[in-house]
């Protein structure tokens, strides 16, 4: 199974770019042909602002949200990286790379931020039943 399977590929390349921050593609792309300084340090991979993830918008734009129980569930065993039923905070801050390859990496505040907002029960890891019920919430 491929996660555009479920979503349209268009939807995660929106809800990706919405996690870039202010600098937008029309920007990084000439900075990329060395038509524009880059006021960023680093390499394009490091072309994000830091701690622009909203994990509802994200959800929203990327159309999770509007799928089903089942549906958004068979994402989260996508994520979940090593089959264990939970989500934590390592797979976390891989989240945006398991819709693309080569999206960013999650901030540690970010990451702190999208558990906090799942773990229900505290135990410090997200299970399938949270996930979906944070994307529907």
């Amino acid at each position: 199974m491929s996660i555009t399977d479920i979503l349209s590929a268009d939807d995660i390349a929106a809800a990706l770019q919405e996690c870039q921050g202010d600098r937008g593609l029309e920007e990084q792309v000439m900075v990329a042909l060395g038509q524009k300084e880059n006021k960023f340090q680093g390499s394009l991979d490091s072309r994000t602002d830091p701690d622009t993830f909203e994990p509802q918008k994200f959800f929203q734009t990327s159309g999770l949200s509007k799928m089903s129980a089942s549906q958004v569930k068979d994402i989260f065993r996508f994520i979940d990286n090593d089959q264990s039923g939970y989500l934590d905070g390592d797979e976390l801050k891989y989240f945006l790379q398991k819709f693309q390859s080569d999206a960013r990496e999650l901030t540690e505040s970010e990451t702190k931020s999208l558990m906090d907002a799942a773990d229900n029960d505290g135990d410090g890891k997200i299970g399938a039943d949270e996930f979906q019920e944070m994307v529907h919430s």
